[in-house]
């Protein structure tokens, strides 16, 4: 995670990873990166709330950046290109929010950013190990590997990965070839069928030449859930679509742009056309018709350890 934070002296402030959404102790609800200088709180800027001090020496006023990593339970900090923290949680909290506090004092935040860590390859970019087209007279899509990426002409049809996944980071990039045309990736599938999951759009179209009118659902838009308020992607260029799941809660992002946030409120059901699903289910890549010419590579993704 990257972020950059503005305080003045009298500021008492901070990151929460990994947070509970009500923290009430930072020692264990949620790890607490704080923004205090040394005279307002014993645990200063660079510092883990009630864990561990820090090093930092962060001038009052004046734009500075964390940098940190989080794997399991070991924190590395950086503040403004140094080291400042180095902690390592034997029993770690393992998932959560993350969380800009406001306690006492003004705090400004900008360009906020997050990296997926240890993703998994689906697409060893030579064959399809791994993956597996519709086995019934439905699939009319032609699939092919080339040049590293998987190219899906033509549909209906679909190309379904063999691992499932619940609450993941995916992310993969996307080559639409041709104007507009219309595929997208299903999440949360039941496997075997066709077609059947949620479905993150694939369609780089917008009306009026206003991209914040896409013409159908647009480009990382949960399709007939929610659409893109944005069509970030062009046709004819490589785009990244990354989507992250957390139990009812799914969004998604286009080259780094956020484009959806949308919770699933409806009942529960085994079959996401029917209801809201938690549960674990396949990857599907789709031909939407006999206009489909899309490519994808780069495909990999993280299933979120429990809290």
């Amino acid at each position: 995670m990257k972020v950059d934070f503005r305080a003045p002296q009298a500021t008492n402030s901070g990151v929460f990873l990994r947070t509970v959404a009500a923290p009430k102790d930072p020692a264990v609800d949620c790890y607490e990166l704080n923004i205090a200088d040394p005279s307002i709180s014993k645990f200063p800027t660079g510092s883990f709330v009630n864990r561990k001090l820090g090093s930092a020496k962060a001038a009052a006023g004046e734009w500075h950046s964390y940098d940190l990593t989080a794997e399991g339970g070991h924190f590395v900090v950086h503040l403004d290109g140094q080291q400042v923290l180095d902690y390592t949680d034997e029993k770690p909290l393992l998932r959560g929010f993350i969380g800009l506090q406001f306690n006492a004092g003004e705090c400004e935040f900008r360009d906020i950013k997050l990296q997926p860590l240890h993703e998994k390859s689906l697409f060893n970019g030579t064959d399809l190990t791994g993956w597996k087209p519709f086995a019934g007279d439905r699939q009319k899509s032609v699939v092919t590997v080339d040049d590293g990426a998987i190219h899906l002409k033509k549909g209906p049809g679909q190309l379904e990965s063999a691992d499932q996944f619940a609450d993941f980071t995916l992310q993969l990039d996307v080559f639409s070839n041709g104007k507009s045309l219309n595929s997208g990736v299903f999440f949360r599938s039941i496997p075997g069928d066709f077609q059947n999951g949620y479905e993150c759009q694939i369609q780089n179209g917008y009306k009026d030449n206003d991209r914040t009118k896409p013409a159908d659902c647009g480009t990382g838009g949960i399709y007939r859930r929610q659409n893109a308020r944005k069509c970030v992607a062009d046709d004819f260029t490589w785009f990244t679509l990354t989507l992250c799941t957390n139990g009812l809660h799914m969004a998604a992002w286009v080259n780094g742009y956020q484009v959806s946030d949308f919770t699933d409120a409806r009942p529960a059901n085994n079959n996401p056309r029917n209801g809201s699903k938690t549960g674990p289910g396949t990857f599907i890549l789709q031909g939407h018709d006999a206009t489909t010419d899309l490519s994808f590579r780069k495909i990999r993704a993280a299933e979120l350890p429990k809290r």
